[in-house]
């Protein structure tokens, strides 16, 4: 008589692993957010004031004691910097947002607080937490450049005007681009400066990239700068990402020169893909060290 087989039992999955991943990782933003709109006065302020202190030494202060940018050229040449500034400080902020958002906080979960240590626990890719974070940070980039845009934009002198002239379909697909940029580079500075070495990072890193980045005068311009008939500064620059961003805010916000738009986006997705690649393999070094 043959012995009874004991029936297969096969269990499968409620959901795919794909399904999974993304309820994770839809959990993890959540979770940011949910910290952001609890702290958004610290988040608001911290956002601001920078670009607002920017814009009312460059464009009330200057101009009211007569030392305007571009004043040689009256109010017209000071609206002419106008001009040139607003689009710059709303890169700079998305820069600095991606930044803050993402590698101080990176520092001071790897450093102090430990609290990286309870994000990697969870049943998702080590991947997937680094991911979650670059999202939450462009969320809040483009939050604050919605926030910086009207202060920059209002915050003048009597007689000095920024011509702004919105291309909205340049604007709506730019600043979440470049949001994801920074944060990208904010992934990779916040997983290679260790915590004690912040300061270091600023000095070294986020303060040439502001001040070569187009910030203050546009990238057509330095052709002017030359050594032997070569355009040197104009050249070093585009290793700069920040460049790409404040030309492309040139070209979305108003009709001053600028680069080119073919050159502005796909370099930026390549700097999107090279910090995301680089600090994805960091982010994993360093949780597993």
């Amino acid at each position: 008589m043959a012995a009874p087989t004991t029936p297969m039992i096969s269990v499968e999955p409620p959901r795919s692993v794909f399904a999974a991943s993304r309820a994770a990782l839809g959990a993890l933003v959540k979770r940011d957010l949910l910290v952001l709109r609890k702290n958004f006065g610290e988040f608001a302020g911290r956002t601001i004031m920078q670009p607002l202190l920017l814009v009312f030494v460059f464009l009330y202060v200057f101009p009211s004691i007569g030392q305007g940018v571009g004043s040689g050229g009256g109010t017209a040449g000071e609206s002419d910097f106008a001009t040139v500034l607003v689009p710059g400080v709303v890169a700079v902020t998305i820069m600095f947002q991606g930044i803050q958002s993402v590698a101080i906080q990176l520092s001071q979960e790897f450093g102090y607080t430990r609290e990286i240590e309870d994000r990697v626990q969870a049943p998702c890719p080590l991947w997937l937490v680094a991911v979650s974070r670059v999202l939450s940070g462009a969320t809040q980039g483009m939050i604050s450049a919605i926030m910086v845009f009207p202060i920059a934009a209002v915050v003048h002198a009597p007689g000095v005007h920024a011509h702004l002239s919105v291309h909205w379909w340049i604007v709506v697909t730019l600043i979440p681009l470049a949001c994801l940029a920074m944060t990208s580079l904010g992934l990779v500075l916040g997983t290679t400066f260790e915590p004690r070495n912040i300061g270091l990072m600023f000095g070294f890193v986020v303060l040439p990239l502001v001040f070569l980045g187009g910030t203050y005068y546009q990238w057509t311009k330095l052709a002017a700068v030359k050594v032997d008939g070569f355009p040197w500064l104009q050249t070093l620059v585009l290793l700069n990402p920040l460049i790409y961003i404040a030309e492309g805010m040139r070209a979305g916000l108003t009709d001053a020169s600028h680069m080119h738009l073919y050159v502005v986006y796909p370099v930026l997705i390549g700097f999107c893909v090279l910090f995301l690649s680089l600090g994805l393999r960091n982010f994993r070094r360093r949780v597993l060290s």
